[in-house]
């Protein structure tokens, strides 16, 4: 089955169950229209706190294509955004385990979203054990034949997805937040994450 993705910047679990499915063959859209808030260039990560929103900035330049679309440097995101992952799982189980491989995705000032958000979701994959091979698509089709995703993902409203629980860091003091970031299920469950995403229906 051919599945339709966007290109997310470390994707939340539900993504990456669709992602890593074996019977899927997934093409990914970058010729979209960029749409604002969505997970393109944010990720939901477990802080102290609850539920943290991790945000990238654009270079706003006039372009419209997501696979044009430029990452801002103008302040030193790249340091708060690893300084926020480490304070949210460095007490997790599995944290220290895969800190030197996620570091990497914070090391080089990529100009072009898509390529950074590709440069994570490699890494991810090599921490997990996964190979998923993808396209990227060559133009913007309105209805696309294959199974779309694009807007299946909303990082405004809560996910619908049913997931069984795990253990989270701050999960005594908040509960247990579906649907966050696949780091946060990484850190958390370690190995055995890649079986956590084949299970779960989307």
């Amino acid at each position: 089955m051919k599945v339709l993705l966007p290109v997310f910047y470390l994707p939340p679990v539900s993504w990456f169950s669709v992602f890593a499915k074996e019977e899927s063959e997934v093409v990914f859209e970058q010729h979209e229209s960029f749409p604002k808030q969505t997970y393109r260039n944010r990720t939901s990560i477990y802080g102290a706190n609850g539920k943290l929103s991790l945000i990238i900035p654009i270079h706003h330049n006039g372009n419209r294509l997501f696979k044009d679309i430029e990452i801002s440097y103008d302040e030193n995101w790249m340091k708060q955004h690893w300084k926020s992952i480490k304070n949210a799982y460095q007490s997790s189980p599995y944290f220290e385990f895969y800190e030197d491989s996620l570091e990497q995705i914070y090391r080089d000032k990529i100009k072009f979203l898509l390529d950074f958000n590709l440069k994570g979701l490699d890494i991810v994959q090599k921490i997990i054990k996964t190979e998923k091979a993808y396209v990227l698509n060559d133009e913007y089709i309105k209805k696309p034949e294959l199974v779309s995703y694009r807007e299946s993902f909303s990082a405004k409203v809560e996910s619908g997805a049913e997931m069984e629980m795990y253990y989270q860091t701050f999960s005594d003091q908040h509960g247990f937040i579906k649907d966050l970031s696949v780091l946060d299920l990484i850190c958390n469950k370690g190995p055995e994450a890649a079986t956590y995403l084949k299970n779960l229906t989307i």
